[in-house]
């Protein structure tokens, strides 16, 4: 398939900061790309780049054939763009924010107010479309800053942390509507942290740690190098966590995972409840307090862990490098 985006030999600096080490990616037109990363990996960095919000120092970016430099203004035509923070006019109802934003895309009059209505139904805000923004909730606000960024039909959309602040009812909803958006053929590139989030929407994945790209491939594909089930138990005493550390060390697939504090002793093994039944067997006559046991698949974190040693939140920030040496945002065009 022809790709929407390209991006080859990425580089960013912020001062001595390198933010983007060499980033490489491609998303195939009508596909959800997932990017992920812990907190400050370079994804936010990489979603401005493409948006023409920063200039890369060094490599090829292209987006919909367009160069994001030399085709700027081209660019932000064809593309809409959520941040990670809902970015909407405090004072302007939900309407006017959303018909502000068509104009701006150089939609007539008539056309942005028949679309954002048209959006206002469709993320269920119809009831508050007359009142302010600034009486909205937290999870109205991330709704109404992502309807605007749809409200010209954008052939690429980049979603940087969508369900940020959402309950679980809006971020189904989202989900939902997410999916309907790759299905009629946009293209997306989502940022998130949330595994299960890309597990549903995205059709590959990318991981980037430290700027740099670390692991590729679907959910089942990155989960698969952290094992394919984890084994957890909590014990009643501090010093039985070493000890059934190092009785089912045989049956651990890679290293474990151990939290003193809370006595959670975490590792990869493969074989289902068999290994469950044989890490039982082993702990009999042990005279150790099992408080809990059981089998689950990796999460984020088990995946973060894995493949760069730290979980989500425990960064290095290159992209608070950005936030601390930020170019001035370009706000012609159309992109938000």
């Amino acid at each position: 398939m022809t790709p929407a985006i390209v991006v080859e030999g990425l580089v960013k600096r912020f001062g001595a900061t390198t933010a983007l080490a060499g980033v490489d990616l491609s998303v195939p037109e009508g596909s959800v790309l997932g990017l992920l990363g812990p907190n400050g990996a370079g994804k936010t960095t990489v979603v401005r780049t493409l948006a023409t919000l920063l200039q890369p120092d060094e490599g090829r970016v292209e987006v919909v054939g367009l160069d994001v430099v030399r085709d700027a203004a081209q660019v932000r035509a064809a593309i809409g763009l959520t941040g990670q923070y809902a970015a909407v006019d405090e004072y302007l109802t939900g309407a006017e924010n959303l018909e502000m934003v068509g104009r701006l895309y150089r939609l007539g009059r008539r056309e942005a107010r028949s679309r954002a209505a048209e959006l206002l139904e469709r993320f269920d805000l119809v009831g508050a479309a007359s009142r302010p923004a600034k009486t909205y909730s937290g999870g109205m606000r991330r709704r109404l800053d992502i309807a605007a960024s749809l409200i010209a039909r954008p052939r690429v959309l980049f979603l940087d942390e969508p369900t940020t602040g959402l309950d679980p009812r809006s971020r189904l909803g989202m989900w939902e509507f997410i999916a309907d958006l790759a299905d009629g053929g946009t293209t997306i590139l989502l940022t998130t942290q949330y595994l299960e989030e890309a597990d549903r929407l995205a059709d590959s994945m990318v991981v980037i740690d430290r700027g740099r790209v670390i692991a590729r491939g679907t959910g089942d594909e990155l989960k698969a190098q952290v094992g394919g089930q984890r084994l957890e138990l909590t014990v009643g005493r501090g010093p039985d966590v070493a000890l059934v550390r190092d009785r089912l060390r045989p049956l651990a697939a890679g290293e474990a995972q151990v939290d003193e504090q809370t006595r959670r002793i975490s590792m990869p093994v493969s074989g289902g409840t068999d290994a469950l039944a044989e890490a039982l067997r082993r702990l009999e006559g042990s005279g150790v307090e099992v408080l809990d046991v059981g089998l689950r698949r990796p999460d984020l974190d088990d995946v973060f862990l894995t493949l760069t040693g730290r979980g989500t939140e425990e960064a290095e920030s290159p992209d608070a490098a950005e936030q601390a040496g930020r170019e001035p945002a370009t706000t012609a065009g159309g992109a938000r």
